[in-house]
């Protein structure tokens, strides 16, 4: 069983910031491979399916970005998914807006939402797949990146992560019918 997380904030007031565009991998994965969200017991909305004869439990943590081990955790735990088989979308504002980068595991980076899985699944051999959202002009105050990362993207920059989301969901489901590195060379970039 492989377990697909998708990174992001709950309500409406963080609907396509830069911080959810992890929620929105997810949605369209789940829209092309017909798998419907619902709420759950673990702090998330999920929804499961098969992809290649593979069970697949799609996650969208509604903990709030920073505590999202606190929903991965225990799904995890609940259905006996090994780290290697949870797959984890987020953004990265360390990369240029729509570049791709794939791992098979490594640290945060300083992306919060990374270091409570880590904490919560006490190891941080996980795929992750990554999208750069590009990064504030003022990287040295706290201020100008959080109103960047809950930002909303412009329509230049959305028609950009078209093919990024389509490249995404493809090195998702190569990850499951294959594996990580496989996705790795065709994906990455």
């Amino acid at each position: 069983m492989y377990m697909i997380v998708g990174l992001g904030n709950p309500g409406r007031k963080y609907v396509n910031t830069r911080h959810n565009i992890g929620y929105d991998i997810i949605d369209a994965f789940c829209a092309k491979n017909d798998i419907k969200f619902k709420s759950s017991k673990f702090r998330a909305e999920t929804g499961t399916g098969l992809i290649v004869g593979e069970k697949v439990i799609a996650v969208k943590p509604t903990t709030f970005m920073n505590l999202s081990g606190e929903a991965v955790g225990p799904i995890a735990d609940y259905y006996d998914i090994p780290p290697e088989n949870i797959i984890v979308v987020s953004d990265d504002k360390s990369m240029s807006l729509g570049k791709l980068r794939i791992r098979k595991s490594g640290s945060a980076g300083g992306h919060n939402g990374l270091k409570s899985i880590i904490m919560h699944l006490n190891t941080d051999g996980f795929p992750r797949v990554k999208i750069g959202i590009g990064s504030p002009q003022n990287q040295d105050s706290h201020d100008a990146i959080c109103d960047f990362v809950l930002g909303r993207f412009s329509k230049t920059e959305t028609d950009v992560l078209i093919d990024t989301a389509v490249r995404a969901v493809k090195a998702i489901e190569e990850i499951i019918t294959n594996d990580v590195q496989s996705a790795i060379q065709k994906y990455n970039g």
